[in-house]
């Protein structure tokens, strides 16, 4: 007779899943898109949503142009986060996704593309001209759009939005019309941001600062000595940076209690165009440093003053020696913004080139000149330097100047200065005439603003200062842009009176045409039908200016939600901190300057993304990572894990490192789901033990899961989410992989399936899946619908799902206590294990006795749970925490080295616990 031998490893419990360890997500996605789509996933969602309460973030629109960047990933994820968090936590959670499709981005790149065929852009029919605009933005629309649901953006992207759709034109000149109607938008001349290059205002929030090489000049302007009085043959001195705008000079400023000296020029160095014997006007403050960089070696201080004294005073326009045309003189104001920074204390005031020079000489009476055309050439009529550019005019003007005895100093230097953010091109100012919307007076618009920023909540809490002393000091908005691409400001103005034509039935005229035609209704309709039959075209200017395309985004508020019966204001406005001079504020102007209110409950502001060594992208340096790339090489859950595992409200640093990391970082979390899956293999609701009867380490598991999912809540309240994805991250790899799984694996693998303990890990990790599966759902949605199918099947999706309830009765912060110390004596068991092991005596940790001193002996008096936890054979209580050699044989079946092995003759090879289990 033989006998039979009994294979004890098929008898051990080890987890099955079909959930492969592999993650393959480049290629699994895709699929995954492909089911959401074929089961309409979103209009579920949207099912699911009726009657709850509802959640609204208002997606600030991308730009059409171009493929998306890294910023654009960071957002859209970012946001995407928060909406699945919302959905999931009872509200419902409509998303409608928006495109700015208007503006000089676009214009500009169409105009390249006339540039490249040697085409004159300005000899093309302006609707010719839209057209080409809209079917570029669609095209870049369309591919964005695709890119996004790569990202797994969830959104209603069948019913998104765009500013240049037909209904959004219509709405935005409508608004525009209450404007209009309230009295608040006005024509008005005034110095702009303006760019030679695109010859149109900019708004600030269109404008960069790269460093430029200009010079920097020190003029005379001689004293005129009929009204000099003490100052008779004197010169005053200006320091400007700007030597185009001398021309344009009609006045100088000096601060009313700044101290100012009077001196003469005893001797200079070489090469210094000062003369001695001179006498000139400075700051007293700037003297050392004014002689230094004009080379005046040796001065008397004849008299100083306060530069009231100054007031009134007249002085010969620098160019008068040069040219007739400059034969005039400028008189001295006092102006508050004066300081003693640079220069000389002594500002020149160019009206038309400067906010400060406009203000000040407008309050005195001093006229404009207009000398400089859109495209940066000064016009015809000024003397020395008509047609030049002014780019190319510092050479010149400082030629005119030193023949005209008035160059004192010029040197070229290195300044951070205004650029357009499309064209690269500098800026400057220069006043035309240009609509406003008023932000002082009647309407009140920056008193409300500010009254709703105090009333809003900032994520994280420094943008409510940024946003508020933007608001605080800005200039009425300056709402037009001379280019053809946008929604016209679609209003007349009587050609007699100068006035606007506030007219509400010809704005609702305009509307309604817009919304069936679009705004190219503007350029295509006779005026008279827009004036309708009672008015005659020829008594009106029609404004063929657009509007600020920070107008239109600003509105979306309108044509989006209100439009649409979506609840405002928004819950949330996210964007990056770019946006508190940029969305976020032309949206809060546009809406208390039209409804009194913030078109917001809370703003939530993300940083910028640079490269591993804190640098910003760029293709030179080729520094880049794009989305598309991480897309195809780890997949979208590894990016949007990096965007969640990072502080979202400072600058975030990403590249080959990085992503490496958080692809290992993904690796444990994935692990940690196929391990609760497998161990979940049979699971039923018959197997379910009440929480109650929990063994401690249990209730301690059940506490952690208590405490992960008060941070969620507080995420999904304050929408906040810094923190929350590494406390999982660190869960999973602290409290469940290097704890309790590998304490709970001996029970699990060879329990009897009756035994209590292995009810209790089975019943705890059915809840701890539903925990983890459900909370990871926003930011790796992917995974998770992928192990919610892998158990429940493919009829189901996590995102479906509502975020478990997780009653306080797991709270138990007194048994997290008493575990926070068991864990630290089982550290120093550990280390006397891993000592046995470098020194051979044993080959694992269940070769061992853990030994437990009467400390730990006094937190936990049990000896066979102390053994569990230590994973060890056995435990019993000593002088110190340490380890020795377990006495007895090894369990073949366990592995556990007990005395008890081989008392069983059934099985001599066995536990007692095993023998039971194998029956």
């Amino acid at each position: 007779m033989t006998d039979t031998v009994i294979d004890y490893k098929s008898t051990v419990f080890l987890p099955r899943t079909e959930f492969p360890m592999r993650a393959e997500l480049p290629k699994r996605e895709p699929e995954m898109l492909q089911r959401w789509e074929v089961m309409g996933l979103w209009a579920k969602l949207r099912a699911a949503g009726q009657g709850r309460p509802p959640f609204v973030l208002h997606d600030g629109p991308p730009y059409a142009n171009g493929n998306l960047h890294i910023g654009h990933a960071l957002n859209k994820i970012h946001k995407d986060v928060i909406n699945r968090a919302q959905q999931m936590s009872g509200k419902d959670a409509d998303y409608i996704p928006g495109w700015d499709c208007h503006g000089l981005p676009i214009e500009w790149k169409v105009e390249e593309q006339y540039r490249a065929k040697k085409k004159d852009k300005d000899q093309v029919p302006v609707l010719e001209f839209r057209k080409e605009c809209r079917e570029y933005a669609q095209h870049w629309l369309d591919v964005q759009a695709e890119e996004f649901k790569r990202l797994g953006v969830a959104g209603d992207w069948a019913k998104r939005y765009a500013t240049m759709d037909f209904t959004s034109e219509a709405a935005i000149a409508g608004e525009i019309g209450k404007f209009l109607l309230n009295g608040a938008l006005y024509r008005g001349l005034r110095p702009v941001m303006w760019s030679p290059v695109e010859k149109t205002a900019l708004a600030e929030a269109e404008v960069e600062y790269h460093d430029k090489k200009d010079m920097a000049i020190y003029v005379r302007f001689p004293a005129t000595d009929a009204e000099a009085g003490d100052f008779a043959g004197a010169s005053i001195v200006i320091w400007t940076t700007t030597p185009w705008t001398i021309p344009g000079n009609r006045g100088l400023a000096a601060g009313h209690e700044l101290d100012y000296v009077l001196l003469i020029v005893n001797a200079v160095a070489e090469g210094s165009f000062a003369v001695p014997g001179e006498k000139l006007i400075v700051s007293h403050a700037l003297l050392t440093d004014f002689c230094s960089k004009t080379g005046i070696t040796a001065h008397t201080v004849l008299s100083q003053f306060k530069g009231r004294a100054l007031e009134g005073k007249r002085f010969h326009h620098p160019l008068a020696l040069a040219d007739a045309g400059y034969d005039f003189t400028v008189p001295l104001m006092l102006g508050e913004f004066v300081t003693m920074e640079a220069g000389t204390g002594i500002v020149h005031m160019a009206p038309g080139h400067g906010v400060d020079d406009f203000v000040l000489c407008k309050v005195h009476g001093v006229a404009v000149p207009d000398t400089v055309a859109g495209d940066g050439t000064y016009y015809q009529s000024v003397p020395l330097f008509a047609g030049m550019h002014v780019y190319k005019a510092a050479d010149p003007v400082c030629k005119a100047l030193q023949e005209a005895g008035n160059l004192l100093q010029r040197n070229e230097f290195m300044h951070s200065y205004p650029h357009s953010w499309r064209s690269k091109a500098p800026l400057i100012y220069r006043a035309t005439a240009q609509w406003f919307i008023r932000m002082d007076g009647e309407g009140k618009i920056r008193e409300k603003a500010l009254a709703a920023i105090d009333g809003t909540n900032f994520v994280p809490e420094i943008g409510r200062n940024r946003i508020r002393s933007m608001v605080e000091s800005r200039p009425d908005w300056c709402i037009s842009r001379q280019r053809a691409w946008g929604v016209p400001i679609a209003i007349f103005v009587n050609k007699t009176t100068h006035e606007p034509l506030r007219d509400a039935e010809v704005m609702a005229r305009i509307v309604e045409i817009f919304a069936r035609e679009g705004a190219d209704a503007w350029y295509a309709r006779p005026a008279s039908d827009f004036l309708g039959p009672d008015r005659n075209a020829d008594d009106y200017e029609q404004i063929f200016d657009v509007v600020d395309v920070w107008f239109e985004s600003g509105s979306t508020h309108a044509f989006v939600l209100e439009a649409r019966g979506l609840p405002t204001p928004a819950d949330v406005y996210l964007e990056g901190s770019d946006q508190h001079r940029g969305w976020f504020q032309a949206s809060l102007l546009e809406s208390v300057g039209t409804r009194g209110v913030a078109p917001f409950k809370n703003i939530v502001t993300d940083g910028f993304v640079l490269d591993e060594q804190g640098r910003k992208m760029s293709k030179s340096l080729g520094n880049v990572t794009a989305p598309q790339e991480v897309n195809d090489k780890y997949g979208a859950d590894i990016l949007r894990l990096w965007v969640m595992n990072s502080d979202t409200s400072e600058d975030l640093r990403i590249g080959p490192e990085i992503l490496k990391q958080q692809a290992e970082l993904y690796r444990r979390l994935r692990n940690t789901l196929r391990w609760v899956l497998g161990s979940l293999e049979g699971f039923s609701d018959t197997e379910n033990l009440p929480e109650a009867e929990f063994p401690d380490l249990e209730k301690f598991l059940l506490h952690r899961l208590w405490e992960l999912n008060q941070k969620i809540q507080a995420a999904v309240a304050g929408h906040d989410w810094t923190g929350v994805y590494p406390a999982i991250h660190h869960f999973c790899a602290i409290d469940l992989s290097a704890f309790y799984f590998d304490i709970r694996k001996d029970s699990l693998y060879c329990d009897a399936p009756a035994s209590k303990t292995r009810s209790a890990c089975r019943s705890l990790l059915d809840l701890l899946f539903r925990c983890l599966t459900t909370w990871l759902a926003p930011a790796l949605p992917f995974t998770a619908e992928e192990a919610w199918v892998s158990r429940f099947g493919a009829d189901n999706s996590v995102h479906l799902e509502a975020f478990p309830t997780v009653p306080n009765s797991w709270c138990n912060p007194a048994l997290a206590e008493r575990f926070a110390k068991i864990r630290e004596y089982r550290g120093n068991v550990t280390v006397a294990i891993e000592d046995m092991r470098r020194d051979k005596t044993i080959g694992s940790s269940l070769q061992a006795e853990a030994i437990l001193s009467p400390a730990a002996h006094a937190v936990l008096d049990d000896a066979a749970l102390w053994a569990e936890i230590c994973i060890t054979s056995a435990a019993r209580f000593g002088a110190q925490d340490t380890a020795v050699a377990a006495a007895g044989e090894k369990c073949e079946r366990c592995w556990r080295v007990l005395p008890e092995v081989g008392q069983t003759l059934a099985h001599p090879t066995l536990c007692i616990r095993c023998c039971e289990a194998v029956g």
